[in-house]
């Protein structure tokens, strides 16, 4: 049809055609291009870009708690995939550090939306929170540059922009390769004996126990499994028989034993590993969801050998998730991206002043440190709001959400739409620290402390609202 639209168009600038007509011929012309310009559109339909770069710091470079004394064979990732053909381009980024927060999140959003000519506000990025990695606030780097303290090497933002980096050239390398995509998939299944409830409440409603990652008391280990959410989900996009590219959700602390000095992505990280092995096509890309009142101590006394332990059980609750998934079609139509930005209320035990004084006299230690609450103490003052975003495919949802969030949002979001698969990325934006129910902060608990919160106990309503909101938007 192309030859003949020239044609016509060299006949209409003939001199032969009359000012009536010609008015016509040119709508005609107008209404024939934009018909074969969707056609080309519905023709190129979604496809999917991958990219995967690594995040391994170097010998002597600080992690979130000791320096790097050794690399060993399993590297930190940062891998994710752009979702391309729904309006603009769509981020989803995930990455095996404790945490990512403040203006060093701004700037993961901002160049990985340059490389993938979209929008920041279309790109989700999550932090893994393994412990034996580093984090990255450029808000907090600031911060220790402006009042000349000493110690806090962590902050130096160096290797972090070098990753940032290298993430953002692999997108621009990969969108060219970027794979069609026919089909979406999805698939659940219950992982047994990993996650515990971090949490041990006593008679009186107050906490008495605290289930940290790797518990040695029998006793405290022996307590019920407690509140979780035990469900694995598995996502995938398939071009044809092909899958292209699989994300899991799974909410716990993904720590078994750390404070070696040797980076890993820990158990979650092997999982995502031997899955990669079973179904070598696809970039398996893992996001942890609400699980900072989640942990494996029930399940791991710190011993070794429990590392592959809890990673196989994952591995087999991701496999089984897979074989269990139903495939349907994947149109433009079936995917979207809306958010809702939030102010989280700042914690009353925040001061300025204070923060500082103690920042100028206390040596660094442990990773939410007052550099990091003051970061975020200053970001709440400025303004600024935390977008609350939400993926639909198909009859999925993603929910995007920051901090170290309590399971209890991710079994509530779930609760908001059962007719809907819905699944939860949490650990965005880490500047808040924990994030606990509004119930959770008079209850006790390190979580929600004045060293581990930094919002106020009123920011349940808030982040339920913004989840509904998203949920129960028409598509």
């Amino acid at each position: 049809m192309i030859w003949q639209i020239v044609e016509f168009c060299k006949f209409l600038g003939s001199g032969r055609v009359s000012g009536g007509l010609m008015k016509i011929s040119k709508a005609l012309v107008c209404i024939l291009v934009g018909m074969i310009s969707s056609a080309a559109g519905a023709q190129e339909g979604i496809r999917v870009a991958t990219f995967d770069v690594d995040a391994t710091p170097p010998l002597g470079s600080a992690m979130a708690y000791d320096p790097v004394k050794r690399v060993d064979e399993l590297t930190l990732r940062c891998r994710g995939i752009v979702l391309i053909g729904a309006e603009e381009p769509i981020v989803l980024c995930a990455v095996d550090w404790i945490g990512i927060a403040n203006e060093g999140h701004d700037a993961f959003r901002v160049e990985l939306a340059k490389a993938a000519g979209t929008v920041p506000g279309r790109v989700a990025v999550h932090a893994l929170h393994q412990h034996d990695a580093p984090g990255c606030d450029f808000t907090a780097e600031k911060i220790i540059k402006e009042l000349g303290v000493q110690g806090y090497t962590r902050f130096e933002g160096t290797f972090h922009r070098l990753v940032l980096q290298r993430a953002a050239e692999a997108i621009r390398g990969a969108l060219p390769n970027a794979s069609s995509v026919t089909d979406y998939s999805y698939g659940e299944a219950v992982v047994k004996e990993v996650a515990s409830q971090r949490r041990i409440r006593g008679l009186d409603g107050r906490i008495r126990f605290t289930r940290t990652s790797s518990t040695k008391d029998p006793a405290v280990r022996a307590e019920p499994e407690g509140g979780i959410d035990p469900v694995v989900s598995v996502l995938g996009f398939w071009n044809g028989e092909k899958p292209v590219a699989l994300l899991s959700f799974y909410a716990c602390h993904p720590q078994s034993y750390y404070r070696l000095g040797i980076p890993s992505p820990d158990f979650p990280g092997i999982a995502r590993f031997i899955r990669g092995q079973d179904v070598n096509m696809a970039l398996h890309v893992h996001f942890n969801g609400a699980g900072g009142n989640v942990t494996a101590g029930k399940y791991n006394d710190g011993a070794q050998a429990n590392r592959l332990i809890l990673a196989n059980r994952l591995a087999n609750g991701m496999r089984e998730a897979y074989d269990k998934s139903t495939k349907a079609p994947l149109t433009a139509a079936e995917i979207g991206w809306i958010s809702v930005p939030v102010a989280l209320p700042l914690a009353p035990h925040l001061n300025e002043p204070d923060l500082i004084a103690k920042l100028k006299a206390t040596p660094p230690k442990g990773y939410i440190s007052y550099a990091d609450q003051l970061a975020w103490l200053r970001r709440v003052k400025s303004g600024h709001r935390i977008e609350i975003t939400c993926l639909r495919v198909g009859n999925t949802r993603m929910l995007h959400l920051p901090g170290e969030l309590f399971v209890e949002y991710q079994l509530a979001a779930k609760a908001m739409r059962p007719d809907l698969h819905v699944m939860m990325a949490a650990y965005g934006d880490y500047g808040p620290g924990y994030i606990g129910t509004s119930a959770a902060y008079p209850e006790g608990g390190y979580e929600t402390g004045p060293t581990a919160s930094s919002v106020a106990p009123e920011v349940e309503p808030i982040l339920m609202g913004a989840m509904k909101s998203l949920l129960d938007a028409a598509p």
